[in-house]
């Protein structure tokens, strides 16, 4: 039986979600492989049923689940290629070095996976040297096409503003938190920069420590937000339902997977080095 750790300070579910991760992953779980059921998995990992169903949630939200109704739960058939971003984020910062590019609309997504490994740090789980964190934004304080009014997708310096507020949150925190880590001296080298171009971005690109992408187009999509107290139907980019897909480098310089690392590399330095902008956090 995997057993849990008493000592971790992740809660129960955390540790079964980890788990199940990890076994499909080396594929102890085979891509279209059915599960054990809930309660089955509640006794292999002597937990209550309540949190093994938490922990197979947490995975279906991540793409490596599907449900099927009145059948269980099975390893979705594209593992390979489309997959959580989190494990990914977590592993890199057992490097002693840790880069990490990010490409896309607002923070919110890395704020989300960068959170646990940036506790791990606090509670000395991680030591890591070096912590580079490089983020690519819009500039929305110009017309960018995206977000815009619907039906005629028209620009709105309102529309813009709540999302500059939106990314505001998340590139402040991230910010925050690294600058926390290099003040207490737990990590030696700590940086956390944004920049912004004159672009709607229309896809998000993670590059980890320089080896490994992860790469989603955006859906365009229709939603009523809040402007000036009234819903107001707007085209936003809706990072929530991009499909990330993963590709790896290896010593094959000329592999697919190598090449588009280095390539999705080059862009983003192009791109950094050019026509972006310091933007003041």
């Amino acid at each position: 039986m995997d057993v849990l750790d008493p000592d971790d300070p992740r809660p129960p579910f955390q540790q079964v979600t980890d788990l199940l991760r990890a076994a499909i992953r080396t594929q102890r779980y085979e891509p279209g492989e059915k599960l054990p059921s809930i309660g089955e998995l509640a006794k292999h990992f002597g937990v209550s049923p309540m949190t093994v169903q938490k922990a197979v949630g947490f995975l279906r939200d991540e793409g490596l689940l599907i449900s099927r109704q009145g059948k269980g739960s099975f390893v979705r058939q594209r593992t390979e290629r489309s997959v959580g971003l989190r494990p990914h984020v977590e592993q890199a910062f057992d490097s002693t070095a840790v880069t990490i590019d990010f490409a896309g609309f607002s923070g919110e997504t890395l704020q989300g996976v960068l959170q646990e490994p940036l506790d791990k740090i606090r509670l000395g789980r991680l030591v890591p040297e070096e912590v580079r964190i490089r983020m690519l934004l819009p500039d929305l304080e110009r017309p960018t096409g995206l977000p815009s009014l619907a039906p005629g997708g028209e620009d709105s310096s309102e529309v813009r503003a709540r999302m500059e507020r939106i990314t505001q949150r998340s590139v402040q925190a991230i910010s925050d938190t690294v600058q926390e880590l290099s003040d207490l001296g737990l990590v030696r080298n700590a940086s956390a920069q944004v920049r912004t171009y004159s672009a709607a971005p229309l896809f998000k690109l993670f590059v980890i420590n320089g080896g490994e992408v992860f790469f989603g187009f955006y859906p365009v999509v229709e939603h009523p937000v809040a402007i000036k107290g009234e819903p107001t139907p707007i085209y936003d980019l809706m990072g929530k339902d991009a499909t990330l897909f993963h590709f790896a480098a290896s010593e094959d310089e000329t592999e697919l997977g190598s090449q588009y690392v280095a390539q999705s590399q080059h862009w983003f330095d192009s791109v950094w080095n050019t026509v972006a902008q310091d933007y003041p956090l």
